[in-house]
């Protein structure tokens, strides 16, 4: 995907929302992906030179989250990640037509 190699190439990092571990888990448990998936985030992240980086979940996005409707966006993880692109002025990584139709710049 070009947008990891812009950020390698870049030195930059992509940004991943805490809360979206807690949502890989929610899917292990329905068996809609991997138990490896979670393990595979995980250690994406934690290598200090790693281009994924956790973007933790604060008092900052929960606040943010009130721009974005809930009529539009209803589920409240996606909610809190379509905050956090929108607090730290980044473009989106997304497949969900919900937040695609968001004042936001997204990819995917």
């Amino acid at each position: 995907m070009p947008l990891f190699g812009d950020a390698i190439a870049k030195g930059n990092q992509v940004g991943v929302s805490a809360i979206t571990i807690a949502e890989i888990v929610y899917l292990v448990e329905k068996s809609r992906v991997p138990e490896s998936a979670v393990y595979d985030l995980h250690a994406a992240t934690s290598d200090l030179n790693a281009v994924l980086r956790y973007v933790p979940l604060d008092e900052n996005i929960a606040i943010k989250m009130m721009e974005i409707p809930r009529q539009d966006v209803p589920d409240l993880p996606d909610r809190m990640i379509a905050a956090s692109a929108s607090l730290y002025g980044v473009p989106l990584l997304t497949r969900d037509e919900h937040m695609k139709g968001l004042s936001l710049q997204t990819f995917w």
